[in-house]
């Protein structure tokens, strides 16, 4: 959002783009969404009590702080759990303590991600003003959304988000539609992606829900497997390319096209490093991020040590760089520059030391790769420059009978491109 600001002096110049993403209700939540990670996570410190609220004193030392990070932009996003938990007049405070610490100028960029089920007109009102992007959960028709995404006592909700989407856009607040992919509705993507468009979603994120089960250390029942990914990103990617016009925005295929366009990755996940955003429990603590909220990754805690400090604390600067460590089947496979190793949060969650969700990348990226360079080169001449001069990301695909780069010592088809487009 744009916001008139106080005038102050200019905070000291930061290296990179930094962001926070805020918890202010923690993982405290109005749903009990059965494949929800906040559910049986022993390692997360904040599972003690029932209630978790940030408070007015950290509030003001959050925004304080987070004002100065970034001179010409500030940018806060709010999660959970279910952030709206807090109230509407919390927000409204965090909008006035951002004005009044703000500088002449200054941008702020304010999102929230929410399930929706507690906004009403009045808070339309507010994020329509404050031009606040909302990220709201829909995982498709009823008989999918219900599935998992319920109320404690196990009654269904989508019909209520529903309603909640269609008031929102007669308001006109700006919002995406975030579909979790999970097992059960992993292999509908066309069918799910239909809905969504013929609802009048235009902005859509689909996330694929992969988690492990804390006492068996297996992979849960509802997470989707490789397979199931690779196929509903690929049947997606053809439902969305529409013979090369895509009518509507999908966050993932969009990050992609950016790279073959030679942009900076806009997705923490396919960045070479992490490390260009915190997490901010509702008490100030902080984190490297939002899956790695555990005790021996705890950064530091703000009403102690100043958010900029804290981006360059020796357990931010590690973990940012963990991301980077080569590893042998990544560094053989010509798809690098468009995953960078993908997100750390999936590398040996099935027991191996890969990336669980690989084979789905390999086979997308490979499935996409003409798609993704007839879109780049009519981007290119659509705004007067010479496709012939663009990037060429990658430049070799994998071939069906190559070796694959797993160092498995298998052909491709037979073992990472299994299912993968002939």
């Amino acid at each position: 959002m744009i916001q008139s600001m106080d005038r102050h002096s200019a905070p000291p110049t930061i290296d990179r783009a930094r962001s926070l993403l805020i918890k202010p209700a923690s993982g405290d939540c109005n749903l009990h969404c059965r494949y929800c990670f906040y559910h049986d996570r022993p390692t997360d410190p904040y599972k003690q009590g029932r209630r978790h609220r940030m408070s007015p004193e950290v509030l003001d030392t959050l925004i304080h702080q987070g004002m100065r990070l970034q001179r010409d932009n500030a940018t806060f996003g709010w999660q959970g759990g279910e952030p709206t938990l807090c109230g509407l007049d919390f927000f409204r405070e965090v909008v006035r303590l951002q004005q009044a610490y703000g500088y002449d100028g200054q941008s702020v960029s304010n999102g929230l991600q929410t399930n929706g089920l507690l906004l009403n007109r009045d808070w339309a009102a507010f994020l329509r003003e404050y031009h606040f992007l909302l990220g709201v959960s829909l995982d498709g028709p009823a008989r999918y959304h219900d599935h998992y995404r319920t109320y404690a006592n196990g009654d269904p909700t989508q019909e209520r988000v529903l309603d909640v989407l269609r008031m929102l856009a007669e308001e006109h607040v700006e919002f995406n539609v975030l579909t979790v992919i999970n097992r059960f509705n992993a292999d509908h993507g066309v069918e799910i992606y239909d809905y969504l468009v013929e609802q009048g979603f235009d902005f859509l994120q689909f996330i694929p829900c992969v988690e492990v089960d804390p006492a068996s250390g297996a992979i849960t029942d509802f997470s989707l497997s490789p397979e199931q990914f690779g196929d509903f990103l690929c049947a997606v990617f053809d439902r969305w390319y529409n013979g090369g016009s895509p009518e509507v925005s999908v966050r993932d295929f969009e990050a992609t096209l950016a790279i073959y366009l030679g942009q900076p990755a806009p997705l923490c996940c396919y960045q070479e490093r992490c490390g260009g955003y915190l997490v901010v429990e509702y008490n100030g603590d902080v984190y490297p991020c939002d899956f790695f909220v555990r005790d021996d990754l705890y950064v530091g805690n703000i009403m102690e040590t100043p958010l900029e400090t804290l981006f360059h604390a020796e357990v931010t600067r590690h973990f940012a760089d963990a991301k980077a460590d080569p590893r042998p089947e990544c560094q053989a496979c010509p798809w690098l520059p468009l995953c960078m190793q993908g997100c750390p949060r999936f590398v040996g969650v099935d027991g191996t030391p890969h990336h669980y969700l690989c084979r789905a990348y390999q086979r997308f990226f490979s499935h996409a790769h003409e798609g993704f360079l007839a879109l780049r080169d009519r981007w290119l001449f659509s705004n007067g420059m010479d496709p012939r001069y663009a990037p060429r990301i990658p430049a070799q695909p994998i071939g069906r009978n190559d070796p694959c780069p797993c160092g498995s010592g298998r052909k491709y088809k037979a073992c990472c491109g299994r299912g993968a487009a002939r």
